[in-house]
């Protein structure tokens, strides 16, 4: 897992944030997922950096790649 993101029990329930943060990764997402730019991000949330972003991205990317998907039997 990148360095950049943190799961703890103990910040946001355990939800995958930016380290040092209490930003969650699905904050990031939803923001780029509205049509918010980047630099948008970046000036409402001070702490975050471009790295950050990126490290949320890769960090869906790679939840993405990992999932099982479970389908109903056809007989």
């Amino acid at each position: 897992m990148n360095d950049r993101i943190e799961l703890n029990h103990d910040v946001m329930l355990g939800k995958a944030v930016i380290r040092g943060t209490r930003i969650p990764v699905e904050l990031i997402l939803r923001k780029l997922g509205e049509g918010l730019a980047e630099a948008q991000i970046l000036d409402a949330y001070p702490r975050l950096t471009r790295d950050d972003i990126q490290a949320a991205l890769l960090y869906a990317a790679d939840s993405l790649a990992n999932e099982t998907i479970l389908t109903p039997s056809t007989s």
